[in-house]
Formats: C-alpha cells, structure tokens, sequence
C-alpha cells in the first residue's frame, strides 16, 4: 500500500504491511492498566497526510505480546515529526481503547445473562453460553485468518469483481444525464424507471434493489430522486473501489441493515440474481444452494454471516473453480509469435499476404481459374464462329454476344447439377481427388455457377430482344433475303412473330421459372428474413424454396427444346445442347433414383422420442445393416405423415459404433414445427428423474409416426481424424455434428487404454512362454496389420447457447465424456450468453454457488453436467492464441457450425494466427 496503488480512504487490515503515512494502533501491545486475562479490541486508523486521524473500525481482537524493545527500536528509526504523531495517536488510542473495551464488556455480559436466562430452564446455562462462546472465537480467528490472507494481490483480483455497469465509458455520465432529462417528471427520476436511465433496463429487479439498497444508507425511503441525488447514487455504483462496491452488494442483501445476512435473505438475492440472468432452474432450487453457501460460510452455525465472509469467498472463488479451467497449460511458447510482432516493409506484409492467401485457398482458387477458362474459352469460340456467319452482316455483335453467352449457358446448366450429386461428392471426397478439390464447399460453388447463369441470361436474352431482333425487323429487305432469309424464311418476321415462336415462348417461360427459384432460394426468402401479410408469407421459408426449386425439371425440359429449335443451325449434330446436358442430367436422375430406392429399403423403427426444452426433438432409431457412417456426417430424413415429398437434412448424433441412430431436430421451420406437433400427440409426460417435457419409446401405447432415412453424406466434420488437435465450435443446435465427433473420440480413447493394457498383458505372458519354451521353433504368430492409432491428441469442444434448457439436449454425452476420459484428451466448454459475464455483480452469487456445488458435489449448477459453464460470450482471440501456444507445431482443425457472422471471425483469426507462429489452424464450416 505504500507504493501509491491503493488511495487513502480504502480500508486497511491489520495485517497489511505499515506504510510511513499510516499508523495502526498498538493492539499487540495494549498497555499496563489492563492485565492479560482482559478482552480487548482492534482499532484500525488512518492518519491523514493533514495530520487528521480516521476511524476506520473496532472490532474485537486476541492479545499478541510484542517486547519493548521492538517498539522502541521502530519508535527510534521515525523522524521527529512522525514520532509527535505517534505521541498523540497512542494516547487517543488508549483513551478510545478504554471506552471500546468497556462497552464490548457490558455488551457480553448483557448478552451472557439472556443466554443464561434464557437457558436457565432446561438447566443447560454454562453449556450454552460456553458452546456461543466458542462459535464466536472460532469464528474471530477465521475472520484473522481471512485478514491475513488478503493480499495485495487478492485484492487486486477483486477490483475485477463486482461490477455494476459492465461498459462504464468516459462519458457515460452524460448518457446516464441525457436519459433523466428524458425520464424525469418535475426534475425528479422516479424509482421505476430507475433501471432503464443506468442503462439495467433488462435487470430491473436487480436495479430496484440497488436503488433500495442505495436509499437505505441515507436512511431515507423514496419514490423519485433528483438529479444530483442520481449523480451520488451513480458514483457510488461505478466507485473503482472494490471495498464500496462489496459494501453495496451486502446491503442489498442485508435489508433489516442489522450487518448480517440470514438463509432467507441469501435465498432472496439468489432468486434475484437468477431472475437477472434468466435462469429459471436456478430460482426453483434457490433454498438449496443459499444452504450450500451458509454451510460454507457458517461452519458455527450462527445462522448469519457478515460483509467478511462474503468478501473472503468473493477473493477465493478461483480455487474452487480449479474444475474445467479454459486451456489450463504449464507455460506458453511465447516465442512462437515474436516473428510476428517483428516489423516489417510494406512489399514485405504485402508478399506474405498473397502467399498465406495462396496456402489457404489454393483449392479453390485453381477450380474457379479452371471454370472461368473453361467458360471465356467458349464464349470466344462461339463469338468468332458466329462472325463468319452471314447474319453477323445484319444483327452485328449483338447476336455474338448473345450466341457466347448461350454457350456459357448450356455448360453452366449442365455443371450446376454436378454439386448436388451428394452421393457422388461424398464418394469422391474419400479418394484422392478430395486432397486437390475443395469438395466441403460444393453448395458455395453450387451458387457461384448460379450467379453466373444469371449474368448470362441477362446477356442471352437481353441482346436478343433488345438489340439483335430489332435489327433484324428494321432490315432493309435487300439486305434480308440476301443474309437472313434461309435462316427465317420468308415473309420477314414481325417482333411478335420472333417472340411467340418456340425459341422465344421456351426462352420466356425459362426465364420467369428461373427467376421463382432464384428469388425464393435467395437467404431474405430462405430464412424468412421478409415478413410478408398473409396470403403472401407462404413464398418465404424452407418450403417455398424446396418446391420452387424442383421448378429446374421444367427448365431443364424447356432448354432441351429451346436447344432443338435454332434458327441459325440446321444440322442436327451442331445443336449441342443435349450433349451438354446428358451425362449431368442422367448423373442427377439416377442419383434421385438411388435415393428413392434406398429410402424405401432402409425402413428404421423410432426406438425412442423426447422433445426437449428449447423446441428440441430428438428421434433415437434402429440402424439398418446397410447403414455405414462416420462420425460428423449427415443424413436425410422425410416424415410421410407431415409431406411425402420432403427431405430434410440433420447431422447424426449417435456414433458410429452404436447399435441406433440419432438426430437432434430443433424447432426452426414449417416443417419441423409439424414434425413436433406430430410427435407431441404421442408423447408421454417424462418418468420421474429423467430430462426432457416429452417422451415415447416402444412401450408407449400410441404407435410412432412412420420415419424414412437417406444417407449418410459427407460433410466438412468427418475428416476430424487427420488433424492432430481439434477446436468444435458449435453455436445452439449447431452442436450437434460434433456431439457424434465426441462420442467416437471418446470409444476410440476407451478402446486404445483397453487395447494398451491387452499389449502389456500379452507381453509379459509372451516374456513367460519364450523363458519356458526355449527350444519351440513354431513362434507365436503376431497379427500382421496394428490397429491404426489416433491421430488425434486433443479435442476442445466450446458450445455456446442462449437456453439454459440446451443443456439438457446432451447432457448425457458430456458426463460420459468427463468420466471416461480419464486421459483429459477431451476438454469441453460451456458457454451460457443469458449470463452476465463474470466479475458482473449480477451474476456474482451465481458464480459463487457455482464454484462451491462443485467443489462439493461435482456438478455444474447451470448445466447440471460435470462440465463448468462459463458465462458471456468466449473471447475467441484468447482461445485460438491459447492453442496456438499450447501446441507448437501442431495441425489444428477448426470445425465450426453456427450463425455465419460468428464463422466470419474465426476464419480471420485462423489466418492472422497461420501468419505468426509455427501452429496451422484449418477452418471448416458446415452447410447444409
């Protein structure tokens, strides 16, 4: 405290180190009037740089005898000045002593004679004082203890705490002082609105409360305060000091202002701190765990505790959250990043830009350079080898433009098809083609051959109606029977007569069918961004998209006549169209064919259904034996009672060496709204003891709707085993690829311990027989191929959820996990964003009934898992560094499924990371 970190007026312990500006009196050393078997008390002062004295506290205290000539030897080593101070302080010291003592005495007797009497009838008097007694010195010396082990550094950490403005920004008065002059009636600020003018507008219980708490020190009960009352009130809240901080957030506690806090009072805030963070869970078991903290903090079973006790658990907190640290890790290869923090030259950063750029996306870079080759090499073709026809003369580069572009066309419709043959992408992406083509971004790529045949109908169309077929009218007639009558014949045709030909009718009709599916596939539509009056709002959502989408087999039909009717090329075989088209199309239809076939073959039986907090289903069902998958893939699925035509896609929970399959299916659109109606109606309500609203099983009376699967297809997630260490970000439901990820990690690590322990078994019996069996010339045969070992050496899943009822979807997987991996090769992390981060005062206590029902009973109070939740959002920087440091040298996959904004960040992250040290992130996303 003597360095100048710690201002004046903050409270000082008696077991902080002296500085020269504070003198503390001589409680160790108490005087000659009073003998050692007297009670005496502490006083803790402050003297003041103007020589004025402050009382800081009285508060009893044990006898510590100190020699003479101590005293005298640090009374020698002060300046005069000092030494004039001590004189007067040790004597007003003794004065204050004498009149503390004499009251702390009469205070004990009185309290010792109504212990008596009141006891004095069942003939217990000397029990119950001397058992009162003994409470109180056990709890005396707890509270020296808790003194001496309040650090600076302790104290330091707290600073952290307790805050009650999370953001408090330089002029945040000014925003505080705009909203009263908003909110204020007459000048004044009334109690309701409290909350929404410092900016707690979602925590208004919890402001009240403050407010109340605030009112009570000036011993005053209001319902409006002024502007300059709001100003103390708000000074009070952002004070930087932690001791003031603490002292509000006990005497929101502490409403009968009596400097104790009762079960029932504990209860109260944890009900009211629940209710801030929306934890509706928590309120029900508030009596529970305000329990747990008074068992911890009152070990004497006074049935109060004081500000004291509730500091020292706020200092302690981090020992009790010794469970699931964040990336905990002996040290960090700092080094690692010191070749990025170097400086460099402009052409320098600029070159190393380009070539991590280049390493990143190479795959993709050389498939689009190759399509957009691909592409102007036919739209050249097609333009000179129509300039050398004779209509070039009068329809002039119009119609060569219009002529490339259509040649464009034809290659684009046929390749758009080639993406979204899933069974033949998940097969490719196995060989070794899936080393030098960026199959994961097959629907990206499914798009961007979208866009392109976009530009080229404008181009088509729009030099054909709007340039080369009114040249063609406006021809002179010399000039038309000499270059255009074999192709038009004669008469010349009018306007109307090119556009309700078949070319133009089939042209027209393309063009509106492509231009409903473009739109309604567009993500405004898709994810029903637009809101729409009724009957309008049916063209949004998934299943406007899914059934405009099969409007392509009426393109495809249309474009194969469009292709037949030319009326500039008369051979048959130069109409190309269908050449284009039929290995791509029959490719695509035999895919259909496949799908529906094997939908129809792969009959599963619902085994199991519960239906989540959160709008969450989740259909647990048999395997077919043909039904091979790997962990991260997905498969689709179709529910004929809700549309016999609908397949809709869901990652596979379960792993693959289970004897079911399982999908997670989260209420999000029509058809999942259905899917849940449906099951709702046979659903049982759930057997004591078990999660879930909702539930059905083969023993349920009411029969199961009927399911119909297709899969499994490939997906990003399913090369997790070629990465030496795995980051699993999923955001809500988008968890559930990696849950199947965690389940087979966790098998492979149980069936590598066990297969360990059968080699060393093995051994030591081989060791036996070839000491016994010499003279055998038969060896033993040893297995001709090991079981491939696990690439993988750590996996770090972080789910972050909005719903504390998320947690139940996998509560199972994750106390398997943290059971059976006794290795730590699996470290997870929850992340609950309806909670105030930690070190706000709105979520203190939660943090702290948190911490202690771990450390007590091994379960998390918020997911009731043995994973820790943390609260807030992850600081992805942090982690990805934290890794980065960790594992040197490692190749580290990124799987990510969630909202897009979040995959943008991580992205970027993985590429400045890739730029600094030795570590190389890959960035996956899922899509669907």
């Amino acid at each position: 405290m003597g360095d100048g970190s710690w201002p004046t007026h903050e409270r000082r312990w008696a077991s902080d180190t002296i500085p020269a500006n504070t003198i503390l009196s001589a409680t160790t050393s108490p005087g000659t009037e009073y003998n050692s078997a007297e009670e005496f008390v502490e006083v803790t002062l402050d003297l003041q740089d103007d020589d004025t004295i402050i009382l800081r506290s009285v508060e009893p205290a044990t006898v510590i005898n100190v020699d003479e000539g101590s005293d005298t030897s640090v009374s020698a080593s002060r300046s005069p000045t000092t030494r004039s101070s001590s004189n007067r302080l040790r004597q007003f010291s003794q004065e204050l002593k004498a009149e503390a003592v004499a009251k702390a005495r009469q205070f004990s007797q009185e309290l010792k004679a109504e212990l008596r009497k009141f006891s004095w009838g069942n003939g217990h008097a000397s029990q119950t004082v001397n058992g009162f007694d003994s409470a109180l010195a056990a709890r005396a010396l707890r509270k020296q203890r808790a003194q001496l082990d309040r650090t600076r550094s302790g104290a330091h950490k707290a600073l952290r705490g307790l805050r009650f403005i999370s953001n408090n920004k330089a002029n945040a008065w000014e925003e505080v002082e705009n909203k009263f002059n908003k909110l204020a009636k007459d000048g004044y600020l009334f109690r309701s609105d409290f909350a929404q003018c410092i900016g707690m507008k979602d925590s208004k219980e919890f402001a009240l409360e403050m407010f109340d708490a605030l009112s009570r020190r000036r011993r005053l009960k209001v319902e409006k305060i002024s502007k300059d009352e709001l100003y103390e009130y708000w000074s009070q809240i952002t004070d930087q000091s932690f001791d003031s901080r603490l002292q509000i957030f006990f005497d929101m506690v502490d409403k009968n202002e009596d400097g104790r806090i009762t079960e029932a009072e504990v209860k109260e805030i944890i009900m009211l701190s629940a209710s801030a963070n929306k934890l509706s869970r928590l309120k029900e078991q508030a009596e529970e765990y305000a329990a747990l903290i008074m068992e911890e903090l009152d070990p004497e079973r006074l049935g109060y505790i004081e500000l004291w006790q509730l500091e020292t658990l706020l200092l302690q907190k981090d020992t009790y959250l010794s469970y699931s640290q964040a990336l905990s890790y002996t040290s960090q290869a700092l080094s690692q990043n010191l070749q990025g923090l170097r400086k460099k030259g402009r052409i320098r950063r600029m070159s190393t830009k380009l070539v991590y750029y280049l390493e990143e996306n190479w795959k993709r870079i050389w498939v689009v350079s190759l399509w957009i080759m691909v592409m102007i090499g036919l739209f050249t073709w097609k333009f000179f080898q129509y300039k050398q026809k004779s209509a070039f003369k009068v329809m002039g580069y119009c119609l060569l433009t219009a002529k490339g572009a259509a040649e464009t066309l034809k290659f684009n419709m046929a390749l758009i098809l080639m993406p979204v043959c899933r069974n033949t992408i998940t097969w490719l992406r196995s060989t070794k083609l899936g080393l030098f083509v960026p199959f994961d971004d097959n629907i990206n790529f499914h798009k961007t051959i979208a866009a392109a045949i976009s530009i080229g109908v404008i181009l088509h169309v729009g030099n054909h109606l709007a340039c080369d077929f009114p040249r063609l009218i406006s021809s002179s007639n010399y000039k038309y029977k000499k270059f255009l009558k074999n192709d038009f014949g004669s008469p010349k045709p009018t306007y109307i007569d090119l556009v309700k030909g078949t070319e133009g009718v089939t042209g027209v009709l393309m063009v509106i069918f492509m231009a409903i599916a473009f739109t309604l596939a567009t993500r405004w539509f898709r994810r029903n961004l637009i809101k729409l009056p009724k009957p309008f709002d049916r063209i949004t959502g998934f299943n406007a998209f899914w059934y405009s989408h099969h409007l392509f087999v009426i393109v495809y039909v249309l474009l194969i006549i469009h292709g037949e009717f030319l009326y500039l090329v008369h051979i048959w075989y130069r109409r190309t169209t269908w050449m284009y088209l039929a290995v791509p199309v029959l490719l695509y239809a035999g895919e259909r064919i496949l799908r529906f076939f094997r939908s129809g073959f792969s009959t599963v039986r619902l085994l199991k259904v519960a239906i989540y907090p959160g709008g969450v289903l989740t259909l647990q069902m048999s395997k077919p034996p043909q039904f091979r998958y790997k962990s991260g893939q997905y498969m689709f699925v179709q529910c004929p009672a809700v549309s016999p035509f609908e397949w809709h896609p869901f990652s596979i929970t379960s792993a693959p060496g289970d004897d079911y399959l399982s999908v997670h299916i989260r209420q999000l659109g029509d058809w999942t709204q259905a899917l849940k109606r449906l099951f709702s109606e046979v659903c049982e309500p759930p057997v004591a003891g078990k999660s879930g609203l909702l539930r059905a099983d083969e023993a349920t009376k009411k029969s199961l709707p009927k399911l119909l699967i297709d899969g499994p297809y490939g997906a990003p997630a399913q090369d997790y085993s070629k990465y030496d260490v795995l980051l699993l970000v999923g955001l809500g439901i988008g968890a559930t690829p990696f849950i199947s990820i965690l389940k087979d990690l966790l098998s492979n690590i149980v069936k590598m311990e066990e297969q360990a322990d059968s080699v060393s078994d093995t051994s030591k019996a081989s060791d036996v027989s070839v000491a016994s069996s010499n003279e055998s010339t038969t060896p033993n045969r040893v297995p001709s191929k090991r079981k491939k070992t696990l690439k993988t050496t750590n996996a770090y899943f972080y789910w972050v959820t909005r719903e504390q009822g998320s947690f139940d979807w996998f509560k199972g997987v994750m106390n398997e996990v943290a059971e059976l991996d006794q290795r730590g090769v699996i470290e997870m992390h929850n992340y609950l964003t309806s909670v105030y981060e930690e070190g706000d005062a709105r979520s203190a206590l939660i943090t702290m009934v948190q911490a202690l029902n771990h450390a007590k009973n091994g379960v998390d109070i918020v997911s009731g898992t043995r994973v820790r939740t943390h609260f807030a959002r992850p600081k992805w920087k942090n982690v990805l560094s934290k890794l980065s440091s960790k594992h040197c040298n490692a190749r580290i996959g990124v799987f990510y499924c969630g909202a897009p904004v979040l995959a943008k960040e991580l992205s970027k992250l993985c590429y400045e990371l890739n730029q600094k040290g030795s570590t190389k992130f890959e960035f996956h996303k899922e899509h669907f």
